[in-house]
């Protein structure tokens, strides 16, 4: 049986803790695995309570381990923009081997190269993105492994977070008993699986609401070139329905998912449902329209601020349009609201995999996508320490044992190729 590669990503959003498990077979993304926990340690996309962002992470990566009867140690976390800062960089190597051939130790050295700058003692380099290998003066190549040539260039991005915030990602993944293989910008992710070729090439904002924030990224000329956070997202519209109704946050919750709807012009006042008023246990009569009118309200809102951070970077036009994504677009009328409100095309992104065919699983699958591909590219090991062993009737995943995994890890020691993977190591020594 031809077995792939197992990859599993860890998105920690404000309301919701992802764990998606997929399987690359040729290149070919399958997700075989999804878990989910509600979050209750999280603020606008930011840890405020590591004990239960623990607790979280811990029930969503065992309902994953459950769906696929496997055991997760490693994962790929996704980090949002809120403290993130993007740099370009130039790095430039000469080709070592005696034959000019490229390979993945001239690629190795030449991010490293581009790595060299000044930053302030609060800051950390989590990734370097690629935009363009350089060889011999012929640019736009994409991976010059096996290339011959005498000189190699990079022109890349260099992605930058507060050491504060890292800190208490690692902590919590790492009181979870899971280590991490990787870091992957959210927008990034969100864009890979989220905008086509050409949007990104035009020209595209993407603009995922999650639960606490909105992240509002822009796209050109294939790479990502700004982003940034707004502090509004779907809890708001939550709590909005809250106040209005009189009711708890968790069936504010409910009614929004169920019954919500983001356009008031076409809401349905024959859409009726009964909710609980807090403190009693009366209940009361009220139909879409009357919710209609606080969502759309909200949601217009943070709609209005996109564009007012897109056109404080310098972006007042983008050709290729709106991208949505994020839990909050579930709804009905959101695409509706977005093309009155951005007088542009808009679109709602879903990723198109079995099982994660809802738009606050983009980020996650994004992750499994963009990070498997920028691994192959920097040479760097993200599978988990896994093999398959087949049971009358049924598939199991299993550890490899104890001498294998120690054989594996003194030959990932011995590597370092990841300057990552090494700082997280060290980080907690």
């Amino acid at each position: 049986m031809n077995n792939g590669e197992v990859l599993i990503s860890l998105d920690i959003g404000t309301s919701e803790i992802k764990v998606i498990i997929g399987e690359v077979l040729e290149d070919s993304l399958n997700i075989i695995g999804v878990g989910t926990a509600k979050s209750k340690g999280m603020k606008k996309g930011a840890i405020v309570d590591i004990d239960q962002t623990v607790h979280a992470i811990k029930t969503a990566v065992e309902q994953a381990e459950h769906m696929v009867d496997m055991t997760i140690d490693r994962v790929i976390v996704a980090v949002n923009g809120n403290h993130v800062q993007l740099h370009s960089c130039h790095g430039v190597v000469a080709v070592q081997s005696e034959d000019r051939e490229i390979t993945d130790e001239d690629i190795t050295r030449v991010l490293d190269g581009a790595q060299v700058m000044s930053l302030p003692p609060e800051r950390e380099i989590i990734d370097v993105i690629p935009r363009q290998f350089i060889v011999d003066g012929l640019d736009e190549i994409t991976d010059p492994r096996g290339m011959i040539g005498v000189r190699l260039e990079l022109e890349g991005t260099i992605i930058t977070c507060s050491k504060t915030v890292l800190h208490n990602i690692l902590k919590c993944v790492e009181r979870a008993n899971l280590t991490i293989t990787d870091i992957c910008l959210q927008p990034i992710a969100a864009g890979s699986i989220a905008l086509s070729n050409d949007e990104r090439n035009l020209g595209v904002a993407l603009i995922d609401i999650g639960g606490g924030c909105t992240t509002v990224s822009v796209f050109n000329n294939d790479h990502l070139i700004a982003t940034s956070v707004i502090p509004l997202g779907g809890d708001n519209i939550t709590k909005d329905i809250s106040i209005g109704l009189r009711t708890s946050t968790e069936e504010a919750e409910e009614i929004k998912l169920q019954y919500g709807h983001a356009y008031y012009e076409y809401a349905r006042e024959d859409e009726t449902f009964e909710a609980t008023i807090i403190g009693s246990n009366q209940k009361e009569l009220y139909n879409q329209l009357q919710i209609s009118d606080m969502i759309e309200a909200r949601l217009e809102e943070i709609f209005m601020l996109s564009v007012k951070e897109l056109r404080r970077m310098g972006f007042d036009e983008l050709r290729g349009g709106y991208v949505l994504t994020g839990g909050s677009m579930k709804m009905q009328g959101v695409l509706e609201l977005a093309q009155v409100v951005f007088q542009a095309n808009a679109r709602i992104a879903i990723p198109d995999y079995i099982g994660v065919r809802e738009p606050q699983f983009t980020v996650g699958v994004g992750t499994l996508q963009f990070a498997y591909r920028n691994a192959k590219i920097q040479g760097k090991d993200l599978a988990p320490a896994m093999i398959v062993s087949e049971t009358p009737g049924k598939q199991k995943r299993v550890k490899k044992p104890k001498q294998q995994q120690q054989q594996q890890q003194s030959n990932d020691e011995e590597s370092k190729q990841s300057k990552v993977a090494n700082f997280f190591k060290s980080f907690f020594e």
